[in-house]
């Protein structure tokens, strides 16, 4: 554990989600991480997408009971933001200078050295499922598995590298305006979600837009600065196609039918050994899957950590409609095909890793 001086634990609210927030400084500058659970189990380290931060990348996955029961009985979270992303960030001066993702990649690493952990599951959300599967590139032995809802592994599209630039310039003159938040909207969900003239944007969207609580999911509590040097970071990132063959984990990747990202995350996952990775691909979903269909993730994620020796506790409360509670509705129910999904199957040997 790091010495004292070089990090301020501070007690968050309300939220029984939000954890302990330690403020952890590192070669790259300070870097938010929120805690939960026991530091004695394993570590389970997340990194969420552009403007968002844990409570708006991750709480609709954990607010499902099956999915809290399995994550938080196996594992201590640690919830890392990218730099500036946290509640109640200050804002970067624009002259800083922006950190590439190798620094982020390398930020983990130093996170992972304050908290004295050694392997960890990594669970990221499309730009943080880009820092950590570089991370574990760069540093394969510390990673266990990779958890990754529609990841990049290539440099921008022109169509990403161009939505990207028009951010970045709207950012810097307007700040977080209503063109940014829709373009960012955009990126995270479906357009049923979304809504439109005929359909009504979902309560998840409407949470987005707003300039107070209580909503969690608000863009415009984002500093203009901090999303434009993410922004600017993953849109100068490198093609890492090569380096998934340096990979020593096995992988789980979900992404939205109708994502943005959806070529690219098929395309990454053709590049990584199929006999120690699997592919879910949700219909009618986004790219944010942790808050759009959630439920998705259950049934997966649980055959992916069996493979590991982790399981989900019989014994905890469960809802009537949980896909890991076999005794509370017809099994047959739940093939991937009556819950949307297209799977590849989940590899659970360990022999050869």
């Amino acid at each position: 554990m790091a010495d004292s001086s070089d990090s301020v634990s501070i007690d968050m609210e309300t939220s029984s989600l939000a954890g302990k927030e330690h403020i952890v400084k590192t070669s790259y500058g300070f870097v938010n991480v929120a805690v939960f659970g026991d530091q004695d189990k394993p570590a389970l380290i997340t990194y969420p997408d552009i403007a968002l931060n844990h409570m708006s990348c991750f709480q609709g996955l954990f607010l499902c009971p099956e999915a809290f029961s399995l994550l938080v009985h196996n594992f201590c979270i640690y919830h890392i933001s990218p730099p500036g992303h946290e509640l109640g960030a200050a804002a970067m001066s624009y002259d800083d200078p922006v950190l590439s993702v190798d620094d982020l990649a390398d930020q983990v690493a130093e996170v992972l050295d304050y908290f004295g952990l050694g392997a960890v599951m990594c669970m990221g959300v499309t730009a943080g499922a880009y820092v950590l599967t570089l991370f574990a590139i760069k540093y394969t032995r510390r990673v266990l598995g990779l958890i990754l809802v529609s990841p990049l592994c290539k440099t921008p599209s022109w169509t990403e590298w161009l939505c990207n630039k028009v951010m970045a310039n709207v950012l810097y003159y307007y700040g977080m305006c209503g063109l940014v938040k829709e373009l960012l909207l955009i990126r995270y969900f479906s357009k049923e979600v979304r809504g439109g003239a005929i359909i009504p944007e979902t309560e998840i969207v409407h949470s987005c837009r707003r300039v107070s609580p209580p909503f969690i999911l608000l863009l415009g509590e984002r500093q203009s600065p901090n999303v434009l040097n993410f922004l600017e970071a993953m849109n100068g990132r490198p093609d890492i196609t090569e380096g998934l063959k340096r990979l020593q984990c096995r992988s789980l990747i979900f992404v939205g039918e109708n994502s943005p990202f959806n070529s690219d995350s098929l395309h990454m996952t053709s590049k990584l050994d199929r006999r120690f990775s699997a592919l879910v691909e949700v219909q009618g979903c986004g790219s944010m899957v942790t808050e759009e269909q959630p439920d998705a993730m259950l049934i997966p994620l649980e055959y992916f950590l069996m493979g590991y020796g982790f399981y989900r506790p019989s014994q905890m409360n469960v809802s009537p409609r949980s896909p890991l509670s076999p005794t509370s509705i017809s099994p047959e129910l739940y093939t991937p095909e009556s819950m949307g999904l297209k799977l590849k199957p989940i590899k659970t040997r360990l022999s050869q890793i």
